[in-house]
């Protein structure tokens, strides 16, 4: 049998050593060698090397039109809520990584996921992390919560090997690997977690579930930043990847999906964090509303997050700065955006915020990234600078130019229904969107100063 012969390859420049350094000798790179297992060429591949030069012939492609269609029916996890995100449900042979910050719940969901999929399908829930009595008392919580049955199928092992034998020997439909840093490789040397470990032991199951048709769910950790850790193609190697966010003080969790080869990306899956597990969320937009009332310095947006409108309390705080230069500080929506409506504003309204603090937040905790909350964003600062309050049951939906225009935005249709819905009676719309809502009023606006005008009821301008 070949012996394995462990190498050290730059993931910069390609070179190769026998011995691990912190510095590439070839290109001069830091911390670029990755540990790869390695042996000599099989025998066959070593005669089809020698062997004199053929016509090649195609032997196993054939046309695109010609491949054999196959229905797939996806397993239904138990949550709609995961089910929105994932696209309609499990598809049978993907690779699921789902990540986020430590005790956010990411163990809670699976675990909860793998009981209810355990009713209608066999399940082997694969713990690298806790022995097999903690993950017990977690499921007998959870069970007392609405769980039945014997449960999924427990195995408490770190060896990839022994991980390999019991899903070939089980042939689940569904397995749960939490998580995938804690899993070891015998063959390569370096500790659990190492780009090298996780790389080769992602690799392995997924050659084993694409063979044997098993939906695999991963549980990988982040880095300090936020980030996924381990090497890039985790990512790419896995069909879908899920981030669980939220504030581990506060009692709700956002379910993102940030890839999907089965299903549209940008979903969110909104959750509860309860005693006895997680509860989903059918009305998320009533966690980002505040008061009904109208407070200074607050305004209503409507965000989508993928095909799900969600109604968002904007809070934003203009004070006179004691500083040589003001502070910005935004929560929930980028810095550099907020710096940029700031400026549009003085440009075009003549506002001079440039010389007072400049406080923005997301009720909730919620990002929104989109442009639509350019126009929410402007009204709070403008109320909050001019001490006024916006009058109750409006939203303001709009893209905010330089030159102080406002744009249309997508999906503006289902934003209003939305905002309709939960009681609201007037929107402030970019002019030319040519959408209609009975049960609103909707006003629209070309430029900032007449948007402005349209949702204070004065003009901002004005001292």
């Amino acid at each position: 049998m070949p012996r394995t012969v462990t190498t050290y390859v730059c993931q910069n420049c390609g070179a190769q050593s026998r011995q691990f350094f912190g510095r590439c000798s070839s290109c001069g790179s830091w911390n670029s060698l990755v540990e790869q297992s390695s042996g000599p060429p099989p025998d066959g591949r070593r005669r089809r090397q020698s062997a004199p030069a053929a016509e090649p012939t195609p032997r196993r492609s054939e046309a695109m039109a010609a491949v054999g269609e196959r229905a797939v029916q996806r397993l239904g996890t138990g949550f709609d809520e995961l089910d929105r995100v994932l696209g309609g449900g499990l598809v049978p042979g993907s690779l699921v990584l789902v990540g986020g910050d430590p005790g956010i719940g990411k163990s809670t969901l699976l675990l909860q996921t793998a009981a209810d999929l355990a009713q209608r399908q066999s399940v082997l829930y694969v713990s690298a992390e806790e022995s097999a009595q903690q993950v017990k008392l977690r499921w007998q919580r959870l069970a007392a919560a609405g769980g039945g049955g014997d449960g999924p199928q427990l195995l408490a092992e770190t060896d990839l090997e022994q991980v390999l034998q019991e899903l070939e020997a089980l042939r689940p439909d569904v397995a749960v690997i939490d998580s995938i840093q804690a899993l070891h490789d015998a063959d390569l040397s370096s500790a659990p977690g190492s780009v090298a470990q996780v790389r080769e032991c992602a690799a392995s199951l997924q050659r084993l579930a694409k063979k044997l048709d098993i939906a695999l769910l991963l549980v990988g950790h982040v880095t300090k930043e936020g980030m996924l850790a381990g090497p890039k193609v985790l990512e790419h190697l896995v069909d879908a990847v899920l981030t669980f966010e939220g504030d581990r003080f506060a009692s709700h969790r956002l379910l993102r999906a940030v890839k999907n080869r089965f299903g549209a990306t940008h979903e969110l899956g909104v959750f509860e964090m309860r005693d006895r597990g997680l509860l989903e969320v059918s009305n998320p937009s009533e966690l980002f509303l505040g008061s009904p009332e109208g407070s200074v310095g607050m305004a209503t947006i409507v965000a989508c997050e993928g095909t799900r409108p969600l109604v968002v309390e904007l809070q934003a705080l203009v004070s006179t700065t004691s500083y040589a230069s003001p502070r910005r500080m935004a929560t929930g929506i980028g810095t550099n955006r907020l710096h940029q409506i700031l400026a549009v504003l003085e440009k075009h309204l003549g506002l001079p915020l440039s010389r007072f603090d400049c406080y923005l937040a997301v009720a909730g905790g919620l990002e929104v990234e989109e442009p639509a909350a350019d126009l929410g964003v402007a009204a709070a600062v403008v109320a909050s600078f001019r001490d006024l309050a916006l009058p109750a049951g409006t939203v303001l939906v709009g893209e905010l130019g330089l030159g102080g225009q406002l744009r249309p935005v997508g999906q503006l249709e289902l934003r209003l229904q939305e905002a309709a819905r939960l009681g609201f009676r007037r929107a402030v719309v970019p002019k030319g969107s040519g959408v209609s809502c009975p049960e609103l009023v909707i006003q629209e606006a070309s430029g900032i100063a007449e948007a402005l005008v349209a949702a204070l009821g004065v003009n901002p301008a004005d001292d």
